[in-house]
This record gives C-alpha cells, structure tokens and sequence, in this order.
C-alpha cells in the first residue's frame, strides 16, 4: 500500500517513465506472444510501407510499421530488440555492479596495500577512452555476447568502485562502523551487515544511471557493427542495417533510434524521482 500511494503522489514525468518502462518489460517477458510475427521472418518486399506512414493509394501493407531492408516485421524486430538489448544491458550492469561494489568495499575497508593495488589498477583502466578500448578488445576477442558482456561490464565496473568507495570511505568514519572494529566482527561481516546497508541509496540511483550508460553504449557498438550480431534483433543494429533508407525518404530507421530514446529517457526520468524522494528534495515537476 505505502509503495502504491508512492507510484499516487509520484510526479507526472515519473509516471510517463514508469509507464514506458512497464511496456519495455512487457515486451521482454512476452515477446514470442505479443509479436506478430518470428524474429527473423520475412514477410514482405524490403522497406514496405506499414500502416503508420504508408502514402494514400497504396495496397493495403501487411504490417503496422512496415519491413526492414530484408522484408521482416519491424514490429516484431523491435519487440525482440527489447528483450535482447534491455536483458543484455540488465546482466551487464548487474555483473559490474558486483565486480565495483565489490572491490570499492574491500578497498574502502582493508585501505592500505589493497586500497592502493586496487585503486592504482582502476586508474589505469579509467585512463583508456571506454569507446576505444571496447573496439580494440571485441576486434581482437570477437563480438560474441559473453565477450561483449565481460568487456563492458568491466570497464563499467571502474566507475562503480570508484562511487562506492567514496561512499564507504565516509561510512568508515562513523562510529557504528567503529563499534563494529571493537566487538571484533570480520571485514566480511563490516561490508555486509553495517557498509552495504547504508550505501544502498546512492548505490541505487547510480544503478539506473549506468543501466543507461551500458544500454546506450551496447547500442553504440551495435551501430558500428561490433554489438549484437544479426540475425539476432538489436535496435542500435536495425538502425545501422536501415541507415541508408533515410536517403529514400523512409523513416524505419526512427523507429529503432526513438526507442532507444524513449527507454533511456524514461529510465531517467525514474531515478531522478527515486533520487529526489529519498533525498527528501521536493519535485513537482
């Protein structure tokens, strides 16, 4: 009830965030049901008209939002596109989190030889541009998705220990994580039961925000032909693959690129609510 009378009290954008955000789930949960047709079917010339946009005197199109430059349903390769790009982007950030949240609390807590290894080692890797970096290794390795997966993943793990290391560096200066030291509970027992607990706001918040980051940039090198690798349905490839329908006049390549928008907007427009409602930062907007 009290988590209903939050989503009531919510501001207006937050809602229209939740809102597309439920329709994103939907669509990963149930895509081999909602959509019209199979991943990879063909279903049409290449770049039909669809219903939405089709010019007046047409045949009647067969599809909603017309066929990609193979003839496939771009309805249902944006639908598959969501359950493939937002469950990649969740496992990444996921595993990064672990990996920073992980490592920050261990240097934060043990400081000394550790905070320094670990610290020194993120620098390096935080000195190489991300793009670069990423482009260089899935060249070398192969755009697989447990590649891709690892790679992202832990070059977005840096960041998140840097966040949580500053955070538990404040949280050691308090005087129940002191107590703690005296009772003489283990490192392990510091960093579960009296660090963790207490960074997980701020740990939260910037859950979402790389959530974005890692989502935007596995779309990125989709684009450029690295990411997710056809036939498997990817809204930064099916913007690559129908970039040259722009110069026709036809508009399917919008459609992949505004959901790419629409989602990562969305996503935003959520934690800056969640942020401003546990900061106790009044938002009316």
């Amino acid at each position: 009830m009290n988590i209903l009378g939050k989503l009531n009290r919510a501001p207006l954008s937050a809602k229209i965030g939740i809102g597309i955000l439920a329709i994103n789930v939907i669509c990963v949960l149930f895509a081999p049901w909602i959509a019209p047709y199979a991943e990879g079917q063909v279903v049409g010339d290449p770049w039909a008209p669809g219903l939405v946009g089709a010019p007046e005197g047409d045949l009647a199109p067969t599809t909603l939002l017309g066929t990609d430059h193979l003839g496939r349903d771009v309805l249902s390769r944006l639908i598959f596109g969501a359950r493939n790009s937002i469950l990649i982007a969740l496992l990444t950030t996921t595993i990064s989190f672990s990996i920073g949240i992980t490592c920050g609390l261990l240097a934060a807590t043990m400081r000394g030889t550790v905070d320094q290894v670990l610290s020194r080692i993120v620098d390096v890797m935080m000195g190489f541009p991300t793009l670069i970096f990423a482009l260089m290794v899935l060249a070398i390795l192969g755009s697989s998705i447990p590649v891709l997966i690892g790679v992202i993943a832990l070059l977005d793990a840096t960041r998140v220990f840097r966040i949580t290391r500053a955070v538990a560096m404040d949280l050691e200066a308090q005087d129940f994580v002191e107590v703690a030291r005296l009772r003489g509970e283990s490192i392990g027992w510091i960093m579960r039961r009296e660090l963790l607990p207490n960074a997980v706001s701020p740990l939260a918040a910037e859950f979402g925000l790389r959530f974005c980051f890692v989502f935007l940039f596995i779309a990125t090198l989709s684009f450029v032909g690295l990411g997710i690798q056809p036939p498997t349905a990817d809204w930064g490839s099916m913007v690559r693959e129908n970039a040259a329908a722009i110069s026709f006049g036809i508009l399917m390549p919008l459609f992949p690129a505004s959901a790419i928008a629409l989602l990562t907007v969305a996503v935003n427009m959520i934690v800056d609510w969640a942020v401003a409602s546990t900061s106790g930062v009044r938002n009316d907007n």
